[in-house]
């Protein structure tokens, strides 16, 4: 066994960069890319804990825009371009780390405390299992200067409800109905506890029902929120500019502008940081953290993750439809090689795709590298000397890097693989049309609930765009998700996610990697900056001394 471990931390670091690589690329794909703690009964939010709030705020804004030591511009770099502006859309965090800046949530989770707070929901309150009203904040204005009220919020959920992309967090909703101006009820299909969870996550947003139905494609293009910042220019594949909306609710925000620049590679993110270029670098290489933290000049923001990266095998296609090709495959990575060599030691092996950290995890263990029992796995599937295979991944160094090991991994036990380098847009569409043999993903459990991974990357009706790119179709995976869902005991609900992780585990459709951290570099002038789990970090209360 040592002699293979060694060979492969060979492979992984030396082979790997010399095996065939094909890059793709494609325009932005707009219109393709519409894809890629259980929740108590919340009683109504004190008004005067929320008005305290939002005056801190306000104040807050007031004194930095009265100061003159700051800069009237913030820059962040992130690996992708957005893969659509409209937030019922574009749910892939490239996007939201965009979006979330436009739109505003009925609720939204604290990032330091993780408990729900009211945001366009000034209060709330459940009558019954499956009854929340609403009390909707009077005095929001969209960014085109009409007023926020109930409507746009029904508009908005049965919006999202009809996403093919992400109806997948709202489908527990039966009906919402407008009770008055300013009020709206809400019910689910059956008791489902993630229920306010759910809607705090931003691909619930709330947009303008009237300007969305007189003309939806230029509402796509020119996106309208409530939020703290206004949409100015995209510039597809090399920015994203935002001006501060001086009508926000909760205060005008601590910076004018913002500006989001794609830099895809992670060492030229690391050097726009160092030269000034930028003021804060997202999801920066392991490899990059080290120098960054001994520049006096640059700081370091580190977290563990509600993220977990996995390999996920294509059920319809040859030969990934054979358990025993899938088992293999499982047991020819090895995990912690790849976290030790590709990662630098950061990240902990994966048994599972929802994070420890996640309500509903069980751990079923991490699965053996065994090269050998996989090479007699295939021999029993009837691939004694291996197949061929492509492995789809989007244009993101560090995920390439990481392909280019598990290439190598996949080598020693005759499997020949061929990386597929593709635009981000290009990959989350041709992976929702089911076109990969085996893709490389990352997916965070953004409510923190087990139900948002499992329904959407494992239920048979979620194929394609909500998430289910292993294409599975397995009915005892269906009804312990759905009783686990519709559970509010949280002893059952666990022994259901419990249940289903085993299920999985002999199932093999995907393949859980690695759990990671989630880091941004940033300029030591930077003032205010919170990180937010799921990488959707909010910048409005962020300023940046010059």
């Amino acid at each position: 066994m040592k002699k293979t471990f060694s060979r492969i931390l060979t492979l992984v670091l030396a082979i790997a960069m010399m095996l065939p690589l094909v890059a793709c690329g494609s325009n932005q794909e707009k219109d393709k890319a519409k894809v890629d703690e259980t929740a108590t009964q919340q009683e109504a939010t004190a008004d005067n804990q929320e008005t305290e709030t939002i005056e801190e705020k306000k104040e807050a804004g007031d004194k930095n825009a009265a100061e003159g030591d700051y800069k009237d511009t913030l820059i962040w770099a992130q690996g992708a371009d957005v893969t659509s502006l409209d937030p019922h859309q574009g749910k892939e965090t490239p996007a939201v780390e965009v979006t979330c800046q436009i739109f505003d949530t009925l609720l939204a989770l604290n990032p330091e405390t993780n408990e729900l707070e009211g945001q366009v929901a000034e209060s709330w309150e459940q009558k019954d299992a499956t009854s929340y009203v609403f009390h909707i904040r009077k005095g929001i204005k969209f960014h085109d200067g009409s007023d926020l009220t109930a409507e746009d919020v029904k508009f908005s959920l049965d919006r999202a409800c009809n996403s093919a992309a992400v109806s997948y967090i709202v489908n527990f909703i039966d009906s919402v109905s407008v009770d008055d101006e300013y009020t709206v009820t809400l019910k689910t299909k059956e008791p489902y506890a993630p229920a306010l969870r759910n809607l705090a996550i931003p691909f619930a947003a709330i947009v303008p029902k009237a300007a969305v139905e007189a003309d939806e494609k230029a509402f796509i293009l020119n996106p309208i929120g409530s939020g703290p910042y206004t949409f100015v220019e995209w510039k597809q594949g090399d920015h994203v500019t935002l001006k501060a909306f001086d009508s926000y609710y909760a205060g005008k925000p601590a910076t004018e502008n913002l500006i989001m620049k794609v830099i895809p590679e992670t060492s030229q993110r690391s050097i726009a940081l160092e030269t000034g270029e930028i003021d804060l670098a997202y999801d920066m290489a392991v490899n990059d953290l080290p120098k960054v933290r001994d520049n006096d000049k640059l700081t370091v923001y580190e977290v563990p993750s509600l993220s977990c990266w996995y390999l996920s095998m294509n059920l319809n296609k040859e030969p990934f439809d054979n358990p025993k090709v899938r088992e293999a495959l499982t047991l020819a990575i090895n995990r912690q090689a790849l976290i030790d060599t590709i990662n630098a030691g950061s990240g902990q092996p994966a048994d599972a795709i929802i994070a420890p950290a996640v309500f509903g995890y069980y751990s079923t263990g991490v699965p053996e590298y065994n090269p050998e029992k996989a090479k007699e796995l295939l021999a029993e599937a009837g691939y004694p000397d291996g197949f061929s295979m492509t492995l789809w991944v989007n244009d993101n160094q560090s995920r390439i890097e990481m392909c280019q090991a598990v290439q190598a991994m996949l080598l020693e036990i005759g499997v020949q693989c061929e990386i597929e380098v593709l635009e981000f847009g290009s990959f989350i569409s041709k992976t929702t049309n089911g076109e990969h043999d085996m893709a490389y993903f990352g997916w965070t459990t953004s409510s923190g609930d087990a139900d948002y991974t499992y329904y959407s990357l494992e239920h048979s009706s979620q194929q394609g765009a909500a998430g289910n790119r292993s294409f599975i179709n397995d009915k005892d995976v269906d009804t312990l998700i759905e009783k686990a869902r519709s559970s509010t005991n949280e002893e059952e609900r666990l022994e259901l996610y419990k249940e289903l992780a085993i299920k999985l585990d002999e199932i093999h459709n995907n393949i859980p990697v690695f759990y990671s951290s989630i880091n941004v570099g940033a300029n030591k002038n930077v003032e205010g900056f919170v990180m937010d789990l799921n990488g959707y970090h909010n910048l409005d209360q962020v300023r940046v001394k010059k």
